[in-house]
């Protein structure tokens, strides 16, 4: 394989972190003001047993799994985990709401179908690092 540039290692590097470190404050944001509680009896009302327990694994997952994810440490399982949230909520939360998270519209699904889109880039991209290393 040909060399990639080293300065678009770094790009893609600096994109993954910018992805892991918004997943790690939304995570400690929802732990830090009590969201955790609140999220788990929506999950209950929706039907999702143990909605509370549920909520803080995920929450706890978007703060290690973010942190882990930066690093590139387990990436390949920790990305699968981060879509599958993501999808999920996209389809429970925000597909109702609309396109728009601010503006025309509040909570919509614009802001998951990036954070979606991004997930699938630093994804298919884990082989460009790997290769590198070789």
């Amino acid at each position: 394989m040909q060399q990639v540039n080293s300065r678009f290692l770094i790009v893609l590097h600096s994109f993954r972190v910018i992805l892991s470190l918004l997943l790690i404050i939304h995570g400690m944001v929802r732990l830090l003001i009590g969201g955790a509680p609140h999220f788990g009896a929506y999950l209950s009302e929706q039907g999702i047993p143990a909605g509370t327990v549920i909520a803080y694994i995920l929450t706890f997952f978007e703060i290690i799994g973010g942190c882990l994810l930066a690093l590139r440490i387990f990436s390949k399982w920790i990305i699968p985990v981060f879509l599958a949230e993501i999808i999920l909520g996209l389809i429970m939360v925000h597909a109702k709401e609309g396109w728009f998270v601010v503006g025309y519209g509040r909570n919509g699904s614009e802001y998951s179908v990036l954070i979606i889109a991004s997930l699938m880039l630093v994804w298919f991209s884990e082989d460009v690092f790997t290769k590198q290393a070789s």
